[in-house]
């Protein structure tokens, strides 16, 4: 009698395990990537078309493959870089696991080349679904090619989910630039449909950084090294007035292996702590060197999560390093230890002896004798003050009979014609008052309706771009003077991508190598929001890598946000109008999904006293 646990077949189990390692295209250029490099390589190149739904090229010069080592290649736990368990303690190579290219031939078609130095052809092979279609000998360059086509063919599903060409570009670009950033010494060429993104030459670390984040990022670097006999650490971090408000340009590598650690990442944010304005992220470049026995990098499929059998130790001196470098930079604001316990005198004072106060009272003394008018310098010893205290204004000021009755009279004050109270005998919700500027009370028969301004005219704001976005363009204003805004070599590409979007929203601009400057915003934005209103659109709409159908709702919200300052700097003539639209709407919410209006009833407002 057969049981009902059955084993599956391999195609089967390929295609799982593939949904683990390759969740999208970018995971089939990391892992292709960082065999080159395993390899040997000195220069590596990927060509990518489509985002990599119809093609993956990787091409390396490294050491290649003989036919029989190519065609083992693609099966299961097939490596050549751990023959023990031991060596899972002592990895010093990208993978290990043999997996990677198993699962992408479980999930698409490949075509390999490959040859060693010493052999006169090479080999090629095609693989579809884990299978091998084809194998023939073909002359070709030393190293390898790998072309991937048509990836998930075979997993409709997993196609459907992909998304827009930007968004998948954009994770292919990020696994670019971390392998690129790891290894300054190897030559990198990223293409996109014949479109040439990157052509990075062999260098130094900082050169690399630069050359990826664009020219003007060197004068925003300051360097960290240290060693000790649990880690050296070395690379960069963004001086504090270079920060921004995403987290896009912040890397971790260990042993030049890139990881996400959000343990060490507070380290970081605790070193900039009292340097950055909130919500404002540095950038840095951290590279570890710690003993390969004392971590543990299979924890993950993707190998980005690594444990640390010394990881507080290693927060400590991250945090040491990093505060130590700013320092050593000017970065940092010194304490004068000298200068806190001291007191500015006037300059009149600085020849003056040093005296010890005397402290004199009068005992006959009384303020309420009108016969003896006296000086408060004459009750209080005010013969002791010299002339140079004196001529600081210092001890002159007296008293008289008037001055005593003026400290006792209270005199009714007139109330202000514009005041703002609550009438209960007009109509409910008539009267509203505002509190710092931001919230506005409206008295209703049954408690209280509190409105947020700032938030109740974001949803205002937002709710009038996307009408407006839908039927014309967005009404825009033209700068007196010019804004200019670097940006990231990715910022800018993703901003020009979608200039017609952009435009449409009332933003106008030039574009000037790696910055842009603007000449017309939307009528909506001030001069003093412009800045924040790009760093927002930046977080929101390009850093998390949304759809292209989104990048609308993206920058109605982040214009919405950044223009809603001005309600709480000024009385906004809009504000009433927005009062009016919003106290009666206790479920509304901003275009961030936060409450707008909240109702406070009779018995809760009693509750309080």
């Amino acid at each position: 009698m057969s049981g009902i646990i059955k084993l599956l077949p391999d195609h089967i189990a390929n295609q799982i395990a593939a949904g683990e390692v390759i969740q999208r295209p970018a995971s089939v250029v990391k892992e292709m990537m960082e065999n080159s490099i395993d390899a040997g390589a000195s220069r590596i190149q990927v060509f990518i078309k489509d985002a990599g739904r119809t093609l993956i090229r990787i091409t390396d010069n490294g050491s290649g493959m003989n036919e029989a080592d190519a065609i083992m290649c693609f099966e299961r736990h097939a490596t050549s870089k751990v023959s023990s368990a031991d060596d899972l303690f002592a990895l010093r190579t990208k993978g290990f696991r043999g997996e990677a290219l198993a699962s992408v031939a479980a999930i698409a078609h490949i075509t390999l080349t490959t040859r060693k130095e010493e052999a006169e052809t090479g080999s090629k092979l095609e693989m579809e679904g884990s299978k091998l279609i084809r194998k023939e000998p073909v002359v070709c360059a030393v190293g390898t090619t790998f072309d991937v086509k048509n990836l998930f063919f075979n997993v409709p599903a997993r196609r459907n989910f992909l998304k827009s060409d930007s968004v998948e570009f954009g994770h292919i670009r990020d696994e670019f630039e971390r392998i690129a950033l790891s290894h300054p010494e190897i030559g990198f060429v990223l293409k996109h449909n014949d479109s040439e993104i990157y052509h990075l030459q062999p260098g130094i670390l900082r050169k690399r950084i630069v050359d990826i984040l664009g020219k003007n990022a060197n004068d925003k670097l300051v360097p960290i090294e240290e060693s000790t006999d649990i880690v050296a650490v070395k690379g960069y971090v963004g001086k504090p007035e270079f920060a921004k408000r995403s987290r896009g340009e912040q890397f971790f590598f260990v042993n030049n292996r890139y990881f996400r650690d959000n343990y060490f990442n507070n380290a970081i944010s605790k070193a900039f702590e009292g340097l950055l304005p909130q919500k404002y992220f540095a950038s840095y470049f951290l590279y570890l060197e710690v003993d390969p026995s004392k971590i543990d990098v299979n924890v993950h499929p993707t190998k980005t999560e690594i444990k640390f059998e010394e990881d507080t130790f290693i927060y400590r001196i991250l945090l040491s390093s990093i505060r130590q470098a700013l320092g050593k930079y000017n970065i940092a604001p010194t304490l004068d230890f000298d200068r806190e316990t001291s007191f500015d005198l006037p300059l009149s004072l600085k020849d003056q002896p040093v005296t010890e106060p005397v402290i004199r009272v009068d005992q006959s003394f009384n303020p309420f004798n009108t016969t003896t008018t006296r000086t408060a310098s004459d009750s209080r010893g005010g013969n002791q003050f010299t002339t140079a205290i004196r001529a600081e204004g210092f001890g002159n000021v007296g008293t008289s009979p008037s001055d005593w009755d003026a400290f006792y009279r209270i005199d009714e004050q007139p109330e202000p014609e514009n005041a703002m109270l609550i009438d209960h005998d007009s109509n409910p919700g008539e009267l509203p008052f505002v509190v710092s500027g931001r919230f506005a009370f409206i008295a209703t028969e049954n408690g209280l309706i509190t409105v947020d301004i700032r938030r109740a005219y974001q949803r205002n704001v937002y709710d009038e771009l996307i009408q407006r976005f839908i039927s014309a363009p967005i009404p825009s204003q033209q700068l007196l003077f010019g804004f200019r805004k670097e940006f990231s070599k990715e910022d800018l590409d993703f901003w020009n991508e979608h200039e017609r979007i952009i435009k449409r929203f009332g933003f106008d601009w030039t574009t000037e190598q790696e910055a842009v400057e603007l000449i017309a915003v939307p009528a909506v934005l001030e001069q003093e929001d412009i800045s924040m209103c790009l760093d927002t659109i930046l977080e929101n709409a390009l850093t998390k890598s949304i759809d292209a159908g989104e990048i609308a709702h993206a920058l109605a919200l982040s214009i919405s946000i950044t223009g809603s300052g001005k309600v709480v700097r000024q009385n906004h003539e809009g504000i009433r109008d927005i009062l009016i639209r919003y106290f009666s709407a206790t479920e509304t919410l901003s275009p961030e999904g936060k409450r707008v209006t909240a109702h406070f009833s009779a018995e809760e407002i009693n509750k309080r006293f």
